[in-house]
């Protein structure tokens, strides 16, 4: 993994699982239904390439982390999931009307409400493993077209780590999100670890 260390690559994955398991915690709690998010596998990918696994759109969560660490934690929904997740959370079973259609404001709304959770939850699990207060900001969604999408210019990397998780919900979801730190981001994070030891 170029510019990058498999001792790097293994923490990151850790750190992530765990943190990501507290997310699929809260995640449970707000839809009713059993959350598991397992098996992260870590690459190193340049930001033209970042979508390549997704087909016409996606959903984008973009999370800062405002104290403690600093940067952009994006993560990467698949349009059905966010459908579903969104009917879920308007009290239907899954495949309701919310789980189908375009991608409206009121599936973002849900979605960000969902990832607000999540990545609470996330940043007081990483503050408790380095003992070190991590505070974030609320996640920021949008849903875009693949080929018009361009990342933000206030995120400068070209290198980012990537992160993919297997995400089950119930027996309504078996697919995968997208974590992905900057690079300069994810080699702060490896630092921070390193100083608990």
């Amino acid at each position: 993994m170029d510019y990058f260390s498999k001792e790097e690559a293994d923490v990151i994955g850790e750190i992530s699982n765990i943190s990501i398991g507290s997310s699929a915690t809260a995640l449970n709690l707000m839809l009713g239904q059993p959350v598991t998010i397992t098996t992260p596998v870590v690459s190193l990918v340049h930001r033209d390439e970042i979508l390549n696994d997704y087909e016409k759109s996606c959903v984008i969560i973009r999370v800062q982390y405002i104290q403690g660490l600093y940067g952009s934690n994006v993560l990467v929904l698949k349009d059905e999931d966010a459908r579903i997740i969104t009917d879920l959370m308007m009290g239907n079973n899954g495949s309701g009307p919310y789980a189908s259609g375009d991608i409206t404001e009121l599936h973002l709304s849900a979605v960000s409400e969902a990832m607000n959770q999540m990545t609470a939850s996330s940043a007081t699990a990483m503050s408790k493993m380095f003992d070190h207060k991590i505070d974030i900001s609320p996640p920021e969604v949008e849903s875009v077209i693949i080929k018009e999408y361009r990342f933000p210019d206030d995120i400068p990397d070209d290198l980012f780590v990537k992160i993919n998780f297997r995400m089950k919900i119930g027996t309504l979801i078996d697919s995968t999100i997208m974590q992905l730190y900057p690079f300069d981001l994810a080699h702060s994070i490896y630092k921070l670890f390193q100083r608990r030891k």
